[in-house]
C-alpha cells in the first residue's frame, strides 16, 4: 500500500494512529469461558495482505496497519491499546466423535472492535503461538492455509455468502514444521462472533447448566437480540441459528462449495461460514465429491452437507434442554420441534435458489422436478456445476447459446433433452429473454475459486515469494459475477483429481 501523507506515516510510527475501537464482552464472561494470554511473538513479522477496505469497514486505519507497527499488531508481537487477549474453550464432534476438549489451540481472540455503524466484530489472530488448548501442536499456521482462508473466505464475501474474511496475512519470518518446513504466517481473522455449537457442548458435557445459561444469554445479547424478549428466549435462539444455517447450507449448495470438516466446533452460531480447511469448490457435478484428505468415507460429501447440518443442530440443541422447557421432557419437545423446522427452512432456500439459477421466479408445478432433471444429467455426463449453470444465462437469452451448453456434456443430447422442457416453460413465465439472463447472470457466478488456480498462486507465493498470482486471483474473485474470460477455465485431467488437507 502507497502512502503519501508524511504526516500520517509519521503518526503511524508512533503507534498514534493505530487504535482500535475495542470493547471486549467475551472477555468480560467468567474466566472458566477462555484462557487469558498474549500472542507469541514472531521473528520477523512482515505484512503480506492487508484488507484495506475492511479495516475502514471496521474502523480501523489501513494507513497505520501497513507501517511495520501494524505488522507487529497483526503477527502478535505487539497487543494494541484496548486489547484482551483471549483462547476461547470450546469442545465439538469430530466426524462425529466427541472431544470433550478443544478450544482455541492456534488462535488468540485480540478483542472485540464496535464498528462505526455499530456493529461488533471479534478480531482474531490465527497461528498466533501455543495456548492451554493445543493439545500438543505448535500452535502455529503455515502461509499456505493463511492465504487459502484469505482468498477463499473474501470470494465467499463476494459471492454474498455470510462467511468470516480476513483483514490480514502477515509472514512471521520463521518456519513451521509439518511433514516438510513451510513457511509461517498469521491470519488476521474477523467474524461476527467466534461462538460455535461446540462452545455449548463445551459446557453441556460438564453439566455446567449456569454457565449454559450464561453463554446462551451472551450469544442472545450478540446475535439475537430479539430473542430476550420471546416468551421463551431460548427457543427463540435456537430457531435463529436453525434459520440462519438452514440458509446458510442452501447458499452452499448453490455455488458448489464444500466446507470440507464441518464438525460442531466448525459451526458457528451467528450463521457464517468458518474455518476453511480442506473446503474446496466443486468442478464437475457429482453430490459425492470429497476433496478431503481426512474424509475418508465421505461423512462431509457436497450432497451430505444438509444432513450434517441438521445433525450438528441436533448437538446444539441437546445442550439446550435445561433452558428450553421446566424439564427435559418439556425441553426435549421444544427442541424437536424447533429442529423439524430445518429441512423445511433449507428447501425452500435451496430450491429457490435452484429456480433462479434456472431463471424461473415464479414456483409451479414440475419446477423442482425440472431443475432436479438437469442436475442428474450433469451428474451423469461430467459437467461442470459452475460453467453450466453461467452458461444457461446466454441460452436462456438466446437458442444460440445451446451450443455452449452442450459442449460441457459427454453426451450432448442428455442437455438437448432437458432443454426442450425447460425451454416450454420459459415460454409460459413469459417476461424478456435480457432481463431474464441478467437475472440468472446476477445468481449464477462466473468466477469462482477455481482450486486449480488457488493452488497456483499458493505455490508463487511460498515457493517463488511471488504474491502476483494470488493478487490477480484475488482481484478476480472480487467480481465473482463478472464475465473474465480466462478466469472461469476448469483444471485439465493432469489437475485433477484434487485433495485438500487441514493447515494444522
Amino acid at each position: 500500500m502507497s502512502i503519501s501523507d508524511t504526516g500520517t506515516l509519521e503518526a503511524a510510527r508512533e503507534g498514534r494512529a493505530i487504535r482500535f475501537p475495542f470493547d471486549n464482552s467475551y472477555a468480560r464472561l467468567p474466566e472458566r469461558f477462555r484462557a487469558r494470554l498474549d500472542p507469541t511473538p514472531v521473528a520477523a513479522p512482515r505484512l503480506l495482505k492487508l484488507n484495506t477496505a475492511l479495516a475502514e469497514r471496521l474502523g480501523l486505519n489501513p494507513v497505520a496497519l501497513a507501517t511495520p507497527e501494524g505488522a507487529a499488531i497483526l503477527a502478535g508481537n505487539r497487543v494494541p491499546e484496548g486489547a484482551e487477549p483471549i483462547a476461547t474453550a470450546y469442545a465439538g464432534h469430530q466426524f462425529g466423535n466427541f472431544v470433550p476438549q478443544l478450544g482455541d489451540g492456534r488462535a488468540i481472540l485480540l478483542g472485540e472492535v464496535v464498528a462505526p455503524d455499530g456493529q461488533r466484530f471479534d478480531i482474531q489472530l490465527k497461528g498466533s503461538g501455543r495456548t492451554p488448548f493445543s493439545r500438543g501442536g505448535d500452535g502455529r499456521a503455515a502461509m499456505g492455509p493463511v492465504l487459502r482462508e484469505y482468498l477463499v473466505s473474501e470470494a465467499m464475501h463476494a459471492l454474498g455468502v455470510p462467511t468470516t474474511r480476513a483483514l490480514a496475512a502477515v509472514a512471521t519470518g520463521q518456519p513451521v514444521m509439518r511433514e516438510t518446513p513451510l513457511p509461517g504466517a498469521v491470519l488476521t481473522r474477523v467474524a461476527s462472533s467466534h461462538i460455535r455449537v461446540g462452545t455449548f457442548v463445551y459446557f453441556a458435557a460438564r453439566g455446567d447448566v449456569e454457565g449454559l445459561r450464561i453463554l446462551a444469554d451472551h450469544a442472545i445479547a450478540r446475535h439475537d437480540p430479539a430473542a430476550a424478549e420471546a416468551a421463551n428466549p431460548y427457543r427463540a435462539f435456537l430457531e435463529g441459528v436453525v434459520a440462519r444455517q438452514a440458509s446458510l447450507v442452501a447458499r452452499w449448495m448453490l455455488i458448489g462449495f464444500i466446507h470440507g470438516v464441518m464438525n460442531t466446533d466448525n459451526t458457528s452460531v451467528s450463521g457464517e461460514t468458518i474455518d476453511y480447511g480442506p473446503c474446496a469448490f466443486m468442478d464437475a457435478y457429482d453430490p459425492a465429491t470429497v476433496f478431503s484428505s481426512i474424509d475418508q468415507f465421505g461423512r462431509y460429501a457436497y450432497g451430505n452437507q444438509p444432513r450434517i447440518m441438521q445433525w450438528n443442530l441436533a448437538r446444539l440443541a441437546e445442550t439446550l434442554l435445561p433452558l428450553l422447557g421446566e424439564d427435559e421432557e418439556a425441553g426435549l419437545a421444544v427442541a424437536q420441534e424447533v429442529l423439524h423446522g430445518f429441512a423445511p427452512a433449507f428447501e425452500a432456500a435451496y430450491l429457490g435458489g435452484l429456480r433462479a439459477k434456472i431463471g424461473l421466479p415464479g414456483d409451479r408445478m414440475g419446477d423442482v422436478a425440472l431443475a432436479g432433471d438437469l442436475l442428474k444429467a450433469m451428474a451423469a455426463n461430467n459437467a461442470d456445476f459452475t460453467l453450466t449453470f453461467r452458461r444457461l444465462c446466454r441460452a436462456a437469452e438466446a437458442p444460440e447459446g445451446d451450443a455452449a451448453v452442450r459442449d460441457l456434456f459427454n453426451d450432448p443430447a442428455a442437455y438437448d433433452a432437458w432443454a426442450v422442457t425447460w425451454r416450454a416453460r420459459l415460454a409460459e413465465e413469459g417476461g424478456e429473454p435480457a432481463a431474464r439472463a441478467a437475472a440468472m447472470r446476477a445468481v449464477n457466478p462466473a468466477v469462482i475459486p477455481r482450486n486449480h488456480l488457488v493452488e497456483a498462486a499458493l505455490e508463487a507465493a511460498i515457493v517463488r515469494d511471488d504474491l502476483g498470482p494470488f493478487e490477480s486471483l484475488l482481484e478476480s474473485l472480487a467480481r465473482p459475477f463478472e464475465d473474465q474470460p480466462g478466469a472461469d477455465a476448469p483444471p485439465v485431467p493432469s489437475e485433477a483429481p484434487y485433495m485438500t488437507f487441514c493447515g494444522t
